[in-house]
């Protein structure tokens, strides 16, 4: 019975031709210090291997298509299944991605306003929830009598039917900052004091405001207002003049439309086709929330339907743990032939948004842009996603999936992970965390050093192997012998005693609960920290006082202003 990857000279990086066999339909951990070759053993010759034959056993018309990874440099890899990786740091996503579209929660949401919800006739009054919008049928508004059909799941995505007609979906225009146009106003336009006349339009703009009646002798502060209204709002009028070229002296009347200054910038935008030409532009713009869909991205059509008295926006403003509370409720609200269909379509909802839940990500809402999360975050959704697909032989790799996580939230990825294995699946991971390891049924130690000094296995076997072998540099820290102070007390750093470290509940109550916060005496010459979950808000760490929440009276550095940050580890 085959029950394990045999791999024999690999040579990927610093790895000095290692032979290790790795067990299957198990929790395999590789750990090893920084540089030890973990990644190069895990990635590039597991996953590397794995990826890449699956991806030949497919047509050579489909593999043109998709990249292609080198054969890893190894004299032997064997029974190893197919590999999915998922890495340290997932791509950014692009600006039509939000937290609800890459878990695909809000698939299930769009089908449950398109089906469940009360939908709104040509005429502003509302039909109640009816079997006939799943059968197709036409509805029958009970004030006024109009025949109408519902929208469908299509027609509620901000990113097909359903979009903002203003902003394409996004939920932000792109507008032109007025104070960027005239950076310097100690110049004169003559002198180039109006910066898109300098470098998105020809300069002849400035002899056309001089006839307009516009002084461009002098500087920009000392403009009228009337003035100023005709280089920002002027109208676009035909002006007749002659016009001199001055490198070669040529003459010529000519007829030239006035671009004033905000519609040089929108022209230029308008015609912008790659990336160098936005890049001059870009300087030009600042993004607004949408005016006309509040930044929820969808149209006005796409906003109607309710459910439960609020509308599709309304509930991707809620938290996952807020929705799902109240997707529990739906079925009840509905009339009790809707409710087997209400039923399975919640089920789907609830299925993909526990395993979530158990990751820890329960604070963020729906319309969260994705572009905004933590690599964690990220990593996480893509593990969950994982776990939703049910796959079995299949070789999971993961590479640090601790990191960013409070250890309040390990407990829960370790769940989703002891799940990928229990539907037939093999995972590998790349950890420092000795919470994760401690759940391998596997160890692979790497090392003992880094770089050149590392790239052999040092250790291998169970948890309880490992942590008795004595040239393990994890093994202590598993088993709890190692000696976690690794340096001596420097002395007296903060130029005074040193302050006892107090635990104290956020909550005001006894501290020694998981999510304890950790505050020392605070004062001068005393040292602060703060230990909260991932995704909680944490005051603003100026040391010199309270924060300046006040954006008049200047930004703070640790916030913004806005008193809180957002920990970046998250």
């Amino acid at each position: 019975m085959i029950d394990r990857i045999k791999i024999r000279g690999a040579r990927v990086h610093n790895l000095k031709g290692v032979d290790v066999d790795i067990p299957l339909n198990k929790i395999v951990g590789v750990a090893g210090v920084s540089g030890s070759g973990k990644s190069s053993l895990a990635l590039g010759v597991v996953y590397a291997e794995g990826s890449r034959r699956y991806l030949e056993a497919l047509s050579t018309y489909t593999r043109r298509r998709m990249t292609q990874a080198a054969k890893a440099q190894v004299d032997e890899v064997t029974y190893v299944p197919a590999a999915l990786a998922l890495h340290q740091r997932p791509g950014v996503p692009g600006i039509r991605s939000t937290f609800g579209t890459a878990t695909e929660l809000l698939n299930s949401l769009r089908l449950m306003y398109s089906r469940l919800a009360s939908h709104r006739c040509p005429n502003g009054h509302y039909a109640p929830p009816s079997l006939a919008v799943a059968a197709g049928r036409e509805l029958v508004c009970p004030e006024c009598g109009e025949h109408f059909y519902a929208p469908g799941a299509e027609e509620l995505s901000f990113n097909s039917q359903g979009a903002c007609p203003e902003c394409g979906g996004t939920g932000s225009i792109r507008i032109v900052d007025e104070s960027t146009l005239v950076p310097d106003e100690s110049l004169t336009i003559d002198e180039g004091a109006v910066l898109p006349w300098q470098t998105l339009m020809w300069s002849l703009m400035k002899d056309i405001a001089r006839d307009l009646g516009v002084r461009t002798d002098v500087p920009f502060r000392l403009l009228t207002p009337e003035e100023r209204e005709i280089v920002f709002h002027g109208p676009a009028v035909k002006h007749h003049m002659i016009y001199q070229n001055r490198t070669s002296g040529a003459a010529g009347e000519m007829d030239f439309t006035y671009f004033n200054a905000i519609y040089t910038v929108e022209n230029a935008l308008a015609k912008v086709k790659d990336e160098k030409g936005m890049k001059r532009v870009a300087r030009f713009l600042k993004e607004e929330v949408c005016p006309s869909c509040g930044g929820t991205r969808l149209s006005e059509a796409a906003r109607a339907p309710k459910l439960r008295g609020i509308s599709l926006d309304e509930a991707c403003r809620m938290t996952l743990a807020e929705l799902m509370e109240w997707v529990d409720g739906v079925p009840a609200s509905l009339p009790e032939e809707m409710e087997p269909m209400a039923r399975s379509i919640c089920e789907s909802f609830r299925s993909a948004a526990m395993r979530l839940m158990d990751l820890g990500l329960g604070y963020l809402t729906l319309d969260r842009a994705s572009s905004t999360l933590s690599t964690g975050e990220r990593q996480r959704m893509q593990l969950a996603r994982a776990v939703r697909n049910r796959t079995t032989g299949v070789l999971y790799v993961l590479d640090e999936p601790s990191i960013g996580l409070h250890p309040s939230n390990i407990v829960g990825l370790n769940g989703v992970i002891r799940d990928l294995v229990a539907d037939g699946n093999s995972v590998l991971l790349v950890d420092h965390d000795t919470q994760i390891l401690k759940e391998a049924d596997w160890l692979i130690e790497m090392g003992p050093g880094a770089g050149a000094a590392g790239g052999r296995v040092i250790a291998e076997g169970s948890v309880a192997d490992v942590g008795n072998n004595p040239e393990s540099r994890i093994g202590g820290f598993l088993s709890g012998r190692a000696d976690t102070r690794i340096r001596r007390p420097a002395g007296d750093v903060f130029g005074g005693a040193y302050s006892a470290l107090h635990l104290r509940h956020p909550y005001g109550k006894a501290s020694g609960g998981r999510n304890s916060q950790r505050k020392a005496d605070c004062g001068d010459g005393r040292f602060r920290f703060r230990q909260d979950d991932a995704g909680t808000r944490k005051p603003c760490p100026r040391p010199e006082g309270p924060c300046r929440r006040d954006a008049a009276a200047g930004s703070c550095a640790g916030c913004g202003g806005g008193g809180y940050r957002t920990c970046q580890a998250d």
